[in-house]
């Protein structure tokens, strides 16, 4: 049986929700429409119209498989196109999600070197956080995505793993500041300024679950999703935040130190759909990791196994 012919029969009859009219509307006789119905419910176990009343509707089984074979067909046509584009030499665009707190020395650096290394790629960069990348890798929203791990999700394939140690930020008047370096356990009776979890729920987790235990519980927890903001609330005394450190050294009142024992790491690695991938996606994940790499301090090779987009984007090619 060829599935995405009788699934488009059945696409056909679902909106016209009329034998007649959906037979006109492919250019073939009712006969042979019905059969392909029937051959696909027969072949699905389950029938999908409720044929009983003098208008027909689906039934349960029809309503779950609406939804799936859209998908499917979708699917099919993005795959025909990316190869022709393949075959020809044009990769097209690649819409790729970046995470809100990457840096723009980064950004410059990933957008040359795809540049360079696919010169027939155009990249539109968006700058999505990991929970929203996910979802829309999932639902074919993105291309590629760089999200900070760990991700819970089947539907994707994950690229190597870039990590940088964290520090963390503290007022400049807290009696910490002389140490070259502090342990979590002397952050004890600080409040901690931490980005909202809903943008990247395994990295947010993983941070507290490692602070509570060396011996840090922060009295609260406040969230702040833009660097200069976390920045701000430690100025103003509303608790203690861990950051790469660039930011916080631009800012006189606040200071830097290096965590004892290198706790935290922050880990970014590149994440694409499992299904129908853009042909770029990997070369992306590459270059991603390479210029990670050169950035960051350590570099973890992991081999393959997871917020709203801001209105800006970033289109070369």
């Amino acid at each position: 049986m060829d599935l995405l012919r009788h699934l488009r029969i059945f696409l056909a009859v679902a909106d016209e929700m009329n034998f007649g009219r959906a037979a006109e509307r492919l250019g073939m006789a009712q006969p042979p429409l019905s059969r392909a119905v029937r051959r696909l419910e027969d072949d699905l176990g389950a029938e999908l119209f409720d044929r009983s009343r003098r208008q027909i509707r689906l039934t349960p089984a029809g309503t779950v498989l609406l939804d799936e074979a859209r998908d499917l067909l979708a699917r099919e046509e993005r795959t025909r196109v990316l190869i022709r584009r393949a075959r020809d030499g044009d990769l097209g665009t690649l819409r790729a999600g970046v995470p809100p707190d990457i840096s723009a020395a980064v950004l410059g650096a990933l957008l040359a070197e795809c540049a360079d290394r696919a010169p027939a790629l155009r990249v539109d960069l968006q700058e999505v956080t990991t929970d929203e990348q996910v979802r829309l890798l999932a639902s074919g929203g993105l291309d590629v995505g760089l999200v900070h791990a760990p991700v819970d999700a089947t539907d994707i394939v994950l690229g190597p793993e870039t990590g940088v140690d964290l520090g963390v930020v503290l007022p400049r008047t807290s009696p910490l500041v002389r140490l070259p370096e502090v342990a979590l356990a002397e952050l004890a009776g600080h409040d901690l300024v931490l980005f909202p979890r809903s943008t990247a729920p395994g990295w947010y987790d993983r941070t507290l679950g490692i602070c509570r235990a060396a011996g840090f519980v922060p009295g609260r927890v406040r969230h702040a999703r833009n660097p200069e903001f976390l920045i701000g609330l430690v100025t103003a005394g509303h608790g203690v935040a861990f950051d790469q450190g660039p930011v916080a050294r631009k800012e006189p009142r606040v200071a830097w130190r290096p965590l004892a024992g290198r706790p935290l790491t922050q880990r970014i690695r590149a994440a694409w759909p499992r299904q129908s991938p853009h042909p770029g996606a990997r070369e992306f994940a590459a270059v991603a990791a390479d210029v990670l790499a050169r950035d960051h301090t350590t570099a973890v090779p992991m081999g393959d196994a997871g917020e709203a987009p801001r209105p800006w984007s970033v289109v070369f090619g």
